[in-house]
C-alpha cells in the first residue's frame, strides 16, 4: 500500500462535494510516460488499497515484459469512527490514505507489450476503481 512518510497534520477537512461541478484536471492529463494509460472521467476518491489492487491486476496481465507507472499517490488521510459508535464524541480515527481525482488524470501507463494486452490489462485496473475510466493511447 502507498502512503506518504510523513502529513503535515494527522486528520484533514473534508473540502465540498459537489457532482455538478466539473472542475478538470489540468495536472497529468497527457500519457508522458507509456504507450496506452487510463484515463478518468469522473470524479472521485481513490483509496491507496484500490490503487494496490488495479496494480496488481495490470502487473498481472502485462507479465515481466511490460513497464507499468502508476501515475497517482495518496497523500491525504481520512477517518473513519467505528461501528455502531454514537453520534458526537468528536471526529473519528485516521483509517487511510486517499488522491481526489478529477476527469482527464491519467491514473496508469503501461509499455513494451501488443495494443491488446495493454488495453485488456487497463480496462481490467479501471473496473477496481470507483471513478468511471477509459483507456486512452499516446498521440504523436
Amino acid at each position: 500500500m502507498l502512503f506518504p512518510k510523513k502529513v503535515k497534520h494527522r486528520k484533514w477537512q473534508t473540502m465540498r462535494r459537489n457532482p455538478r461541478r466539473k472542475a478538470l484536471a489540468s495536472r497529468g492529463t497527457e500519457v508522458s510516460f507509456g504507450s496506452f494509460g487510463v484515463k478518468a472521467t469522473s470524479v472521485g476518491r481513490i483509496t491507496s488499497n484500490q490503487i494496490e489492487a488495479s496494480r496488481r491486476v495490470i502487473r498481472r496481465a502485462l507479465g515481466k515484459s511490460g513497464s507499468l507507472w502508476v501515475r497517482i499517490f495518496p497523500d491525504r488521510p481520512y477517518t473513519a469512527k467505528g461501528g455502531e459508535v454514537g453520534m458526537g464524541k468528536g471526529k473519528g480515527e485516521p483509517q487511510g490514505f486517499l488522491v481526489e481525482v478529477k476527469p482527464g488524470r491519467v491514473l496508469f501507463e503501461v509499455d513494451g507489450v501488443p495494443e491488446d494486452v495493454a488495453r485488456e490489462s487497463l480496462r481490467k485496473a479501471g473496473a477496481k476503481l470507483p471513478v468511471k475510466t477509459k483507456v486512452v493511447a499516446r498521440e504523436g
